[in-house]
């Protein structure tokens, strides 16, 4: 016995089987994590090391090269880039495509770990993440302003920050324009000199008196008793009341030699928000987390706590990619929805309503049985999974139409129609498995795809194999099932009968109406094959030639219309970031008077992963609706030309990558054994570059120009006076950027 026919038998368990399909693949539709473009899996590994005050000569020597030489030993590196900055540096690992990136992170983990041993003591610990396109861009931006002190602000910021940040669903929050609360201490050098302390005193007294002292626990005969000592500063009078030093009988508090302020650390970033002082709260979406859920979620945390916040405090999302994915989302099933409405009536016209039923059970059922399969192997719904869905739709009907046709006919022929759908199904099995195959054939190869572009296409062939596969079982089982039960046998004229019959048995050249019209056509066309062969080859190559020479060309990926674009500003030099501010705001200013701007988010600083090194500072525009305004291209254009005249600095006006993201279109990799030679020779192809045509946005990565000053120790004189490089360092590190010799929490903060 054969599975249809088993399954024709127990039709009560394969109908319950296929209730069960549709309302599992719904709910899993509904649940499953829905984003634009799919998640890919880079097999890039980014190592970032931070040590205070180093140079980027001294963090090239002391922190990259040690890392270098224990990630060259690790299998399958296909190439290292490395980075070294004033006050860090960072490594990039990229490995061969097809490398398992839990296994290369962990590879790299413990060479980094090896490494630590020849770094500097202060050096931070490093930061050792996977590369995901999810990190360089965020899924929704918080804008928090009002009149209020600049400390509630900040509380607000960090006490939501940390809320926000505990969502499954969330994998970094980050607060632009906040800056770090500190005790401040201000030593006065002549009282120190008077009371005969040193720095090196100083230091040590407040780091021993500022401990936790786990004191134990006394046991007496009336019972058990905890002993504590406290010894943790809990506010800015433990500090100043802190003894340092007796003198006779007078004892020196650290207020006779210093002052004591709670106060912020210097500004590293600003944020505004429509030219309007902001804190900016990004937050990154996790790998694999529904987008559309998670944002809902951080959205009801934000009302939630702002009914405990004063109340001229004001919020405003100036990016929300959550809606942009719904929308797209919609617009994507919308067009699947058309695309089986479309289907369903042409089958309607040819086969009739009922066999048109039993044909449309074929498309939710097969493509709700491939999104449970999809589901199964981690794979969400997105872009390219709903783009599958609209090209399998003309093709998952075919068998389901074979099988329901034939069954009509026997149907016609006086047959029951549990014997008409089951010998029809076991007739065109095999026709019908054959044709699926060449088909997922067709498309089994692009799984393997290899590169970014491959990761970012395969979820098309995966969605179509899934899907094609679940057609299968529903052609072969499910409708012929369903038939057995439900089908009937349409009116069929005299002329459609004799046509049947002669197409299987007579005369062909004595069939009516269109079939007969092909008929002879094709005879006609068989008498000269070898003219019909020129012709279609003449044709072909005729497509070929006209569209390379009159068509728009081609491209990676569609050019769509964005709803927001960025503008990124770069200049080069030793700039403060206050400079760095007013740099932007110049731009700023030719931006703010834009009508097609819904809301301005300007960013300086903390330009993030990804983007150039003399980056100061970015601009992201969100655009009125499409209908409302002018194309994106002659937006940005105006801009580019209206700072153009701005001097000393470098604006690039760009709309963000659809596709895969592999950077700029061209990129060009100069090496030389010779380091000097390579900033001019850079400078020479950038020139060239920039008098191109149509060449816009052009960068390197040379290093950034500026003055450093250099302080040599003389080491001998240094002796007689008991000093060293340390207390040198120490002292020049004092004045400048201080130096952390404690820490300790208050009851507010």
């Amino acid at each position: 016995m054969s599975v249809i026919e088993t399954a024709m038998i127990r039709s009560r368990t394969v109908i319950m089987t296929l209730a069960v399909i549709l309302v599992a693949g719904v709910v899993t539709y509904v649940s499953v994590p829905k984003e634009a473009e799919p998640d890919m899996q880079i097999p890039i590994v980014y190592v970032s090391m931070t040590h205070d005050g180093i140079s980027p000569e001294d963090a090239e020597r002391l922190l990259v090269r040690p890392v270098e030489q224990e990630v060259r030993t690790i299998e399958g590196v296909k190439e290292i880039t490395a980075n070294s900055y004033e006050g860090g540096a960072n490594v990039q690992i990229e490995f061969d495509a097809g490398t398992d990136t839990d296994i290369a992170l962990a590879d790299t983990r413990a060479a980094v770990d090896s490494a630590r041993a020849k770094f500097p003591d202060d050096t931070e610990e490093p930061v050792i993440q996977e590369v995901k396109f999810s990190r360089f861009e965020p899924m929704l931006v918080l804008n928090l302003a009002g009149d209020v002190p600049e400390r509630t602000l900040f509380a607000i910021a960090r006490d939501l920050k940390e809320k926000i940040e505990s969502n499954p669903g969330v994998l970094e929050v980050n607060v632009i324009g906040a800056r770090e609360e500190l005790m401040e201490v201000v030593v006065d050098p002549l009282a120190m000199e008077s009371y005969g302390l040193s720095q090196a005193e100083i230091f040590s007294l407040v780091e021993r008196n500022n401990r936790l002292v786990a004191a134990g626990a006394l046991h007496t005969g009336e019972g058990r008793f905890p002993v504590k000592v406290p010894g943790v500063f809990e506010s800015a009078e433990d500090v100043l009341n802190m003894p340092i030093k007796a003198v006779g009988d007078r004892i020196v508090h650290f207020r006779d030699v210093a002052e004591v302020r709670r106060t912020y650390k210097d500004p590293e970033s600003y944020a505004r928000l429509d030219g309007n002082p902001a804190l900016a709260i990004e937050i990154i979406q996790r790998a694999g987390a529904n987008i559309i859920g998670t944002v809902e979620e951080v959205q009801q945390l934000v009302a939630q706590e702002q009914r405990f916040w004063p109340d001229n405090i004001s919020t405003f999302y100036s990016r929300n990619k959550s809606d942009e994915v719904h929308e797209m989302l919609t617009e994507l099933q919308n067009s699947v929805i058309a695309a089986v409405l479309l289907v369903f009536i042409v089958i309607i016209g040819i086969l009739g309503v009922r066999s048109a039923l039993l044909v449309g059970i074929a498309i939710p059922g097969s493509f709700l049985l491939g999104i449970l399969a999809i589901a199964a192997f981690g794979v969400s719904v997105n872009m390219m999974v709903l783009y599958a869905l609209i090209m399998a739709v003309g093709l998952l009907v075919d068998g389901a139409i074979v099988v329901t046709e034939l069954a009509d006919r026997r149907m016609a022929e006086g047959i029951d129609r549990h014997a008409a759908y089951s010998g029809a199904a076991r007739r065109m099995a095999w026709p019908i498995i054959a044709s699926t195959c060449t088909t997922l054939a067709a498309f089994f190869p692009m799984v393997f795809w290899p590169g970014m572009a491959g990761e970012f296409m395969k979820y098309l062939p995966i969605t179509l194999i899934a899907v094609l596969t679940a057609s299968l079982l529903m052609a072969l089982l499910f409708v012929p099932t369903l038939g057995s039960i439900f089908g009937r046998t349409g009116a069929m004229s005299e002329d459609a009968k004799r046509n049947l019959t002669l197409a299987e048995t007579g005369d062909l050249d004595q069939l009516t109406g269109f079939s007969g019209r092909y008929i002879r056509f094709l005879k006609r066309a068989l008498h000269r094959p070898w003219r019909n062969v020129a012709v279609v080859t003449a044709l072909l190559v005729g497509i070929y030639i006209a569209y390379f020479s009159f068509g728009r060309g081609v491209e990676y990926f569609p050019d769509i219309e964005p709803e927001f674009a960025s503008v990124d500003i770069r200049a080069r030099g030793d700039l403060s970031i206050d400079e760095k501010d007013a740099l932007v705001r110049q731009v700023e200013a030719y931006v703010l008077g834009m009508d097609e701007a819904e809301s301005i988010y300007s960013k300086t600083g903390g330009s993030g992963r990804g983007a150039a090194e003399d980056t100061i500072g970015s601009i992201t525009i969100n655009f009125v609706d499409w209908e409302q305004r002018r194309p994106a291209d002659e937006i940005l254009t105006e801009i580019r030309q209206n700072v153009s005249g701005l001097v000393g600095i470098e604006v690039q006006a760009r709309k963000p990558d659809h596709g895969p993201r592999q950077g700029k279109p061209v990129q060009i990799e100069l090496t030389s054994r010779f380091p000097r030679a390579l900033e001019a020779a850079v400078g020479e192809v950038r020139n060239a570059l920039a008098e191109m045509d149509g060449v816009i946005n052009v960068e390197d990565s040379r290093p950034l120009p500026g003055i450093e000053w250099q302080i040599d120790v003389d080491r001998a004189q240094a002796a007689r006076f008991g000093a060293d490089i340390t207390l040198v360092g120490n002292m020049i590190q004092l004045v400048t950027n201080g130096i952390k010799i404690g820490e300790y929490r208050p009851d507010d903060a």
